[in-house]
């Protein structure tokens, strides 16, 4: 259970606090609630190339990173097709640096020509060296638009193509800027060696001269139930055959969320899981094996995927995974192989909260999904799935006509299909 103070300052930015005196440590993790997902579709990938404009200085800071090393911090941001997220972890006497650089960059971003074709410049270079020019590096390039037609959740979060980012005007980022990066699309958490008293203190001071502006409503396009299975066939130069089964599944919010992600666990995780056991231990059939949930905020994805051994085609390989979705569909779990599961979540949710960048980013998260105390609820919910909930949702979701399956042929290991 983590205790925390909420307030809402006048301009609409959320404030959490977490008070932990067992560390001398502060974490101050803003989440800006655009992701991916809020990007048009002819001009993708610009969520993420904010994450890299917010380093590139402000009017008042030109170097982000050299105040915040004098005082003994470090700072990251990741983005997600979700949200963008910022934190800031530091001695926790020196906290009212982390909210001078926050507040500054919300409201003074320089928006330079120079710092736009630097960061352009690197975004780039990621596309290049993560998605294009290393193996298997284009599975969501592939596999996102294959399983969406419709959502946003089309495009990976680096974008659909380079030419999205090479073509960004200086007058598209300046709008995204002023549309999303706003005291009232924002959730502030501040963790560690803190008072909320304080902490009230410098939100007011930092962020309270920060003008709010108005918000579009939110509204995605609902991806449609999907009616037959889907399929795609590429002949890549990669070490090894491997295949992607990707099947819809509930949104975060949906009651049986904690149900897929146990399947998820019970399928994959550790050397006792049954894909593991079945194909990889007992009798080798996959080099490697893997399921998980994308954990998205709308409709997830199911994910299955593998690297069959060389002597097993891509068509036994993906008859073999069907074998094992069939029956765990059909047989029901026991109860100690369900428990163990239960106990490995329950152990990661704990050892989470021993972490104050954890539960800040925690609480920002469920904030986001609607309230921070959802996640003190989380760990009961994954504890009540029961077996029977397990073979439902099991049926329910690994249906050919829910299916879509992307095959990475080896180019020179090429079988026919």
């Amino acid at each position: 259970m983590i205790d925390y103070t909420r307030f809402t300052l006048d301009n609409g930015l959320r404030v959490i606090v977490h008070e932990d005196p067992t560390t001398a440590m502060a974490c101050l993790n803003m989440l800006y609630n655009v992701g991916a997902r809020d990007e048009s579709p002819d001009k993708t990938g610009f969520a993420h190339l904010f994450e890299h404009l917010m380093f590139g200085g402000s009017i008042n800071i030109p170097n982000f990173d050299a105040p915040l090393q004098e005082v003994g911090g470090e700072n990251n941001a990741f983005t997600s097709n979700d949200i963008t997220n910022y934190y800031i972890t530091l001695p926790a006497e020196n906290l009212e640096t982390a909210f001078w650089l926050e507040s500054d960059r919300m409201l003074s971003l320089a928006f330079s020509e120079q710092s736009l074709e630097v960061q352009r410049s690197v975004v780039i270079e990621e596309f290049k060296q993560r998605y294009l020019n290393q193996p298997y590096g284009d599975v969501w390039l592939k596999l996102r638009p294959l399983a969406y037609k419709v959502h946003p959740y089309n495009w990976a979060t680096i974008g659909k193509s380079i030419s999205h980012i090479e073509h960004a005007s200086m007058e598209d980022v300046k709008a995204f800027f002023e549309q999303h990066y706003v005291p009232n699309n924002a959730i502030m958490v501040v963790t560690g060696a803190v008072h909320a008293d304080r902490i009230k203190s410098l939100a007011e001071k930092w962020f309270g001269n920060i003008p709010s502006k108005p918000r579009r409503p939110r509204n995605l396009p609902q991806e449609p139930q999907q009616l037959e299975p889907r399929r795609e066939i590429v002949v890549a130069d990669v070490p090894v055959d491997s295949l992607y089964l990707a099947f819809h599944g509930v949104d975060r919010l949906h009651p049986d969320y904690p149900v897929m992600d146990l399947l998820s666990d019970i399928l994959s995780r550790g050397s006792s899981s049954r894909l593991y056991r079945a194909l990889v231990k007992d009798q080798p059939f996959f080099s490697e094996v893997n399921a998980y949930v994308m954990g998205s905020i709308d409709s997830n994805l199911f994910v299955i995927e593998g690297k069959p051994l060389q002597d097993v085609s891509l068509a036994d390989a993906e008859a073999l995974l069907w074998n094992q979705l069939h029956i765990i569909s059909n047989e029901v779990v026991g109860e100690m192989e369900l428990q163990k599961v239960k106990n490995k979540i329950e152990s990661t949710m704990v050892f989470a909260e021993l972490s104050i960048l954890d539960k800040a980013m925690n609480l920002a998260f469920y904030e986001a999904l609607g309230d921070a105390n959802l996640y003190n609820l989380e760990v009961d919910k994954y504890l009540a799935v029961t077996s029977d909930d397990l073979k439902r949702i099991a049926n329910q979701i690994f249906r050919a006509e829910n299916s879509s399956t992307l095959l990475y042929h080896a180019k020179q290991t090429t079988h026919a299909e």
